[in-house]
């Protein structure tokens, strides 16, 4: 049963005849006729009585319309609401994030995001693992990495370079490694899932493994064995970006190669109706990016 066969229907009992209801709805007697026809279809039962100068409702339409009437109601009041809602942000927002970088940049917009909107509720899920949006049924994925080929939609909000880095105490120890070479003679920090280190070097893509005191699943994992001395990491510029400004740890820049460059990105189940809630927190979170520390 289609809401708009039963506006028809309604429209048809108010007006007592076919033309009216189409002036009244703004369509032709001719769709009116058909949608009318739709409609008695479906319920299987016989609505109005035709005549070539007016029409009367059966039985069985007399039952039907004040049904027709609660029907109609409820989708006028339900378009009203939902145009009221759409300048406002409201609902669950079902958002995933690397847990590092949810930590130091997601959760610190929350609180205003939800002051600012009393209808809105978030619900956070920090991993660094990639999940599958559409199944967990999530509104916005922030990934940093090199996404592969996707029907998901994926919307760019920062750069994010890949750094190497260190602990003041390491490098003082064991020296600041100057070139591409030179990392072979140190101690590496692996991530689990980066099984080589990409750098650009002379123009190609070059992928570094050097001897691994510790390896771990977890960013923060890394990110903390690279503060306690073990090693070199690379991580991203905004895992590390509170440590490099308050010199716990130092980026390392080779002359002869640089990291592989990423970005922030925003990954969507669709383009189509993106919720108020979606659009909201991204302009917020990216204007977050672009603000200096």
């Amino acid at each position: 049963m289609q809401i708009s066969d039963v506006e028809v229907f309604a429209a048809i009992a108010e007006s007592y005849s076919l033309s009216g209801a189409a002036r009244r709805l703004g369509l032709s007697p001719m769709t009116v006729s058909r949608r009318l026809a739709s409609l008695e279809q479906d319920l299987g039962v016989r609505l109005v009585h035709r005549t070539t100068r007016s029409v009367s409702l059966t039985p069985e339409g007399e039952v039907f319309l004040p049904f027709s009437k609660t029907l109609v109601s409820a989708s006028e009041a339900a378009r009203v609401a939902l145009k009221t809602n759409a300048g406002t942000a409201s609902g669950v927002l079902k958002v995933t994030a690397p847990t590092v970088f949810g930590q130091a940049v997601v959760m610190p917009l929350i609180s205003s995001l939800l002051a600012e909107h009393p209808a809105l509720q978030v619900d956070l899920h920090l991993s660094d693992s990639i999940v599958d949006i559409v199944s967990l049924g999530i509104d916005v994925a922030i990934r940093i990495a090199t996404l592969r080929d996707s029907a998901l939609v994926a919307r760019p909000l920062a750069p994010n370079p890949r750094v190497l880095c260190a602990s003041p105490a390491y490098l003082e120890q064991h020296g600041v490694p100057r070139t591409y070479d030179d990392l072979y003679r140190h101690r590496c920090i692996a991530l689990h899932g980066m099984p080589h280190w990409p750098f650009v070097r002379e123009g190609k893509i070059v992928g570094f493994k050097g001897e691994s005191v510790f390896s771990a699943n977890s960013v923060e994992a890394v990110r903390t064995a690279s503060k306690q001395g073990l090693g070199l990491a690379m991580l991203t510029y905004w895992d590390v970006r509170d440590d490099i400004e308050t010199s716990s740890l130092r980026l390392v820049e080779l002359d002869d190669a640089t990291p592989e460059q990423l970005f922030i990105t925003a990954v969507l189940p669709t383009r189509q109706q993106v919720p108020h809630r979606v659009r909201i927190f991204l302009d917020q979170l990216e204007a977050s990016l672009s603000r200096p520390k």
